[in-house]
């Protein structure tokens, strides 16, 4: 929220230094995002008078002034705006100065071969208003040479950030009352002047919604004029960040502003009826004040007359019912809409404005009569006119809530030794009601602190005003002795395979848990929908990733339109899927992308080479490797999925059913779903599947102990049919004879000439180790003939 340090003078009485004001604001949870002082975009511009003013020499437009900048030493300025002229007294921007509105540095040059020593301004210029048809034009008593902004009063705004938790802080009254509770100044007291009613209400108000709308209040103004708003409102307005339009708009927003109230004024001429609030119904529309057209349903609030819908209540007003400069009578409505409805309704229709971020906050359902004379006696005042009596439909919850506290509390939960005297100051100067009995503190909270609830909230609003700074650093008492380690086996998984992964060139990337539903859907499981957000951040983001890859996916895609040539990306986290019971089941994965090049084009590699399947396998054999799998017993079997390549992807199984990892090339048409361009490899990995150790861990390892022996390495090539896969005769042959063979491994593929069609030749390499004495012939004979009977279960044959 964004308002002027003028603004919150207006309300609180205090010498304070703009600092020590936003440090204050800061101090009591109000957290500052930013300061914007004028006088510093304003720095470099003068108060200066124009002695005189020639045509130029070289252009019918432009004109050659003298200008007087108070130091005694006129200068000479080329300046086209059409009211320039002799005895003017505007504002001169000397060199070095820069243009707010467009950045640009004034400096010494010729203008058509006149020199010009800076440029008089304009209001938009100097972004002071829109006027752009001459130079500004200042009081002839405007000292010159005084700096503009000293003159103007430039005027500091401070953008305050304000918690959900604290709609009272969503008007500038309420800032104040802060500040003042924390010793910072004396809050003004702000007189409200009730309104005498000069005639008899001729519309109907009511409210036929009491859950939406409990109290509608109203009265009409008659005979106002509307036009342009103060130019103290108008500046007030703007340091919020509003755009004036007109005097009867104005004076909503600031008192919506300053008081945390929204209300709306009608043009009456546009009304037929009576004034409702009510339920809408199913398949009703309304254009809004921005001009979009909103569908709505039996669930949303709306004020309507006999002609339909004019106010999505509590959010935004009717394009065709509101003010305009011909509006001579008004209806000047304040209600109190439901916090609920208000936010739920905004949700569904993406709708945000200034109110529905006051409404669903929770406004003071005691401000009501209140605010209407305010909102009255400004509009009479500015617009003149004659006012109504008030209609009063419904009546808002006023029932005061009680808390019950000790000021014991304050030291037990907040950690701060407060006098219960001080404690009591703090209270009532935040505008609580505490009455001391001989039980303990009876306090009732005023209607603009909904969120505090109960003795814990109290104790919060003590310790902020008495200052959190004062709580003194208590060091947690530590046991002696080597602490435990509080990592979960799953987060030291996460650890390893994350700087294994990292060690292997790739790079971590963070995606969204949540997808667009066409790009979830593509990997959706068939016997599983997609969990749907009911309240997604966006449109784009409201399913639950069923897995980590497309988030990787449209990483890639990202980063190759954006000129990366090779990606190696990777990513830990939980893909959300539905159990058995239809609860959420979320599971921890490791997925990896690899796109672009794997090694880049070269005199000695020639073009460069990209990712395929098998090095998509061997990231999903190391990372398994890493995480404790079992590597040597898995089986290479298809059915990837159909985001996956069919011919160029596999996946790895522990047994038939237990899956561990998937890995592949994308298919085509995943590619072109997510809009890559070129082969990328992936791998995803289901860390939840791998099984865990049998038998309780130790803290120390068995000695190594090498082998007194040397190793003995024998090669067998085997005539193997086309469709059996080259690990699974690995896998046979390392357990023909695990007393001896510990290691076998693939080092040859061979398919051409020599070689029967339909078969290819595998070559293996296996090691055996012997262990109390040398082998002799007949125990690598024996060995061999148990590696070619293991063979041959996949009908392979020992080759020559």
């Amino acid at each position: 929220m964004k308002f002027s340090l003028s603004w919150l003078k207006y309300f609180l009485e205090t010498d304070a230094s703009l600092e020590q004001i936003a440090g204050k604001l800061n101090a009591i949870g109000l957290e500052v995002d930013g300061i914007e002082n004028p006088a510093e975009k304003l720095a470099g511009f003068h108060v200066a008078r124009v002695l005189t003013a020639a045509r130029h020499p070289d252009a019918d437009k432009l004109q050659v002034l003298t200008v007087d900048t108070g130091d005694g030493a006129p200068l000479q300025v080329v300046c086209g705006a059409p009211n320039a002229r002799a005895g003017l007294v505007g504002v001169l921007g000397l060199p070095g100065a820069v243009v707010p509105a467009n950045g640009m540095a004034l400096k010494k040059a010729a203008v058509r071969g006149v020199e010009s020593n800076g440029m008089m301004c304009s209001t938009r210029e100097l972004e002071l208003g829109d006027d752009h048809d001459g130079i500004i034009e200042l009081p002839q008593d405007a000292p010159v040479g005084t700096a503009f902004a000293d003159y103007h009063g430039a005027d500091p705004v401070l953008d305050v950030a304000i918690t959900p938790n604290r709609p009272d802080c969503m008007g500038v009254y309420g800032i104040a009352r802060d500040l003042a509770a924390a010793g910072l100044g004396t809050l003004k007291p702000f007189a409200v002047t009730p309104v005498t009613a000069a005639f008899p209400c001729p519309v109907e108000i009511r409210t036929d919604d009491a859950e939406g709308c409990p109290a509608f209040y109203g009265r009409v103004i008659r005979g106002v004029t509307n036009g342009a708003s103060p130019e103290w409102m108008q500046a007030r307005l703007k340091s919020a960040g509003q755009r004036p339009i007109s005097a009867l708009v104005d004076i909503t927003n600031y008192v919506m502003l300053a008081f945390g109230r929204p209300a709306h004024a009608y043009d009456l001429a546009r009304l037929n009826g009576a004034v409702v609030a009510r339920r809408a119904k199913d398949g009703e529309e309304v254009v809004a004040l921005n001009e979009k057209t909103y569908l709505l349903d039996s669930a949303m609030t709306v004020i309507a007359d006999d002609s339909g819908v004019h106010d999505i209540a509590g959010i935004m007003g009717g394009a065709h019912s509101g003010c305009a400069d011909g509006t001579t009578d008004v209806l000047l409505e304040i209600a109190y809409f439901d916090p609920e409805r208000i936010a739920a309704t905004g949700r569904k229709l993406n709708l945000t404005s200034d109110a529905r971020g006051r409404f669903e906050r929770g406004v003071d359902p005691a401000f009501l009569d209140a605010g209407l004379d305010i909102l009255t006696d400004l509009i009479l005042r500015i617009c003149g006119g004659e006012a109504s009596e008030v209609v009063r439909a419904g009546a808002a919850p006023t029932t005061p809530k009680i808390v019950h506290f000790d000021p014991a509390l304050t030291q037990a939960l907040g950690g701060v030794a407060v006098s219960p005297d001080k404690q009591q100051r703090i209270l009532e100067a935040l505008g609580f009601s505490p009455v001391i009995t001989q039980d303990g503190w009876a306090i009732t909270v005023p209607g603009w602190r909904p969120d505090v609830d109960g003795a814990p909230d109290i104790v919060e609003e003590v310790v902020r005003i008495h200052g959190i700074d004062r709580i003194a650093s208590v060091p947690l008492p530590r046991a002696d002795g080597v602490a435990l380690p509080t990592a979960t086996p799953a987060q030291k998984l996460e650890r390893r395979l994350r700087r294994a992964a990292a060690a292997r060139g790739a790079n971590e990337a963070v995606t969204w848990s949540f997808l667009p539903v066409a790009e979830a859907e593509v990997f959706a499981l068939p016997d599983q929908p997609l969990w749907i957000l009911a309240n997604p951040i966006s449109e784009d983001m409201k399913a639950m990733r069923p897995s980590l890859l497309p988030g990787l996916l449209s990483a890639a895609r990202r980063n190759l339109d954006r000129g990366a040539a090779s990606l190696r990306l990777f990513e830990i986290g939980r893909r959300y899927l539905r159990a058995a019971d239809g609860s959420s089941d979320e599971r921890l994965s490791l997925a990896v992308v690899l796109a672009g090049d794997k090694t880049p084009r070269g005199w000695a590699t020639g073009k460069a080479a990209p990712f395929d399947a098998f090095d998509a396998k061997a990231e999903a054999l190391a990372l398994l490797a890493e995480a404790g799998a079992p590597v040597d017993k898995l089986q290479v079997m298809g059915e990837a999925g159909p985001q996956f390549h069919p011919g160029q992807s596999a996946t790895l199984r522990l047994g038939p059913k237990t899956v561990l990892a998937r890995f592949g090339m994308v298919h085509p048409a995943t590619a072109r779903r997510f809009d890559i361009d070129g082969p990328v490899a992936m791998v995803e990995l289901f860390l939840d599947a791998i099984p865990g150790r049998k038998g309780a861990a130790t803290f120390a390892r068995t000695h190594y102990a090498p082998p007194a022996l040397q190793a003995v390495k024998r090669d067998f090539a085997f005539l193997v049919p086309l469709e059996v896969p080259a690990g699974d005769l690995v896998r046979l042959v390392q357990g023909a004879d695990k007393a001896n063979i510990v290691a076998a491994r693939l080092f040859d593929d061979f398919r051409g000439q020599g070689v029967p069609e339909g078969q290819k030749s595998l070559a293996l390499e296996v090691t055996l180790q012997p262990l109390e004495k040398s082998y002799k012939e007949e125990d690598l004979k024996a060995v061999t003939e148990k590696v070619k009977a293991a063979a041959a279960k996949l009908g392979a044959v020992l080759r020559g």
